[in-house]
């Protein structure tokens, strides 16, 4: 078995083609515009300020487009050498931007400034080598903790289904087991399909990401079993029309889910009852519900575990916008997910 690929890094350059860097670029040129005009003895007035946010926010934008086309050989750098490649261009930018200033300010006889060019530079320089060193330490410090986050919560993940796996297994040997006495020829059929089934499921591929229409696919196979196991007593209906396949989704988030309704809400019913899939989406959000019957008398604790492990893993892949909801309606047992549809591939930064 091939060795799987290495975990993708995340980069220690914030993206200076998005607005958020540009915003903080202006931000903290602005708030030095405003610093320096509020000091006691600043002559220059209302239009000496207007002047400097002119100019601030002319150099921002330098400052940004030449960050964002050098970003990729800046990322070949390692160690701190990428930091230091940006105060570097900020550097040149500024130098640069300062000197056409001041020469278009003598040239069309402004007299927007009124230091000597080479002073006029200077000054320019010092303050933007102070702040931009500040700022590229934050920065730093910012990726650093990221990357403590990403590494504790991907290891919360292999805790997690780690401590799913086994339950998963367990109950589906016994499933086998019982099929060997009464039926061997489907047990044997049982077999192969949990060879297929346990390569999905125990991770061969190395990663814990897939898609909604692999979840799908292991959810059916896990059905065919425990239909061999509880015959008539299982009843699924499905509604999962127009449910998008390649949306990203970790491994063994819906199977335990299903899991829970067939374990919890059928097998203690004599009778049996339904368990009920259902998907849809609309313009932002990817909807999915499983519901089962709710027993007439309480059965052992259950929809405990296996929830609190998929609300971890929601809330770590997708963030805020997803939900987990679990609760009784109608007399059944309902698990609601609410996903964003604009979920990013994992990885991907």
């Amino acid at each position: 078995m091939s060795a799987p690929p290495p975990a993708r890094t995340p980069s220690p350059l914030p993206d200076f083609c998005r607005l958020p860097a540009v915003a903080a670029l202006f931000a903290v040129g602005a708030l030095t515009v405003t610093l320096m005009w509020l000091t006691p003895d600043n002559p220059r007035g209302w239009r000496g300020y207007s002047v400097g946010m002119l100019f601030v926010s002319w150099l921002s934008v330098l400052i940004a487009l030449a960050l964002c086309y050098a970003r990729p050989w800046l990322q070949r750098l390692g160690g701190w050498m990428p930091y230091a490649g940006v105060w570097l261009v900020m550097m040149l930018v500024v130098a640069a931007a300062s000197a056409c200033a001041r020469w278009m300010d003598l040239a069309l006889q402004l007299d927007l400034v009124r230091v000597p060019p080479a002073a006029f530079v200077r000054d320019n320089l010092l303050v933007a080598a102070l702040l931009g060193a500040a700022m590229l330490r934050y920065f730093y410090v910012l990726a650093q903790w990221q990357a403590r986050l990403a590494a504790v919560a991907h290891a919360q993940v292999d805790a997690l289904q780690a401590r799913i796996r086994p339950h998963f297994l367990f109950n589906s040997m016994n499933t086998v087991a019982a099929l060997v006495r009464v039926d061997p020829a489907a047990a044997e059929r049982t077999i192969e399909d949990l060879c297929e089934l346990f390569r999905a499921a125990l991770g061969a591929t190395g990663t814990h990401e897939g898609t909604l229409g692999e979840e799908l696919a292991l959810i059916e196979r896990y059905l065919a079993i425990e239909q061999l196991r509880l015959g008539e007593r299982l009843h699924v209906r499905r509604e999962l029309d127009a449910m998008p396949p390649a949306y990203p989704l970790p491994r063994l988030l819906l199977q335990p889910l299903v899991e829970n309704a067939v374990r919890h809400g059928i097998q203690p019913l004599r009778e049996g009852g339904e368990v009920r899939l259902r998907g849809w989406h609309d313009t932002r959000t990817l909807h999915i519900e499983i519901d089962n019957p709710l027993p007439p008398s309480p059965t052992a604790p259950g929809h405990g575990h296996g929830l609190t492990n998929v609300r971890q893993r929601v809330a770590y892949r997708y963030g805020t916008r997803a939900t987990v909801e679990a609760g009784p309606r109608e007399g059944r047992f309902v698990v609601a997910l609410r996903l964003p549809l604009d979920a990013p591939q994992a990885g991907s930064g």
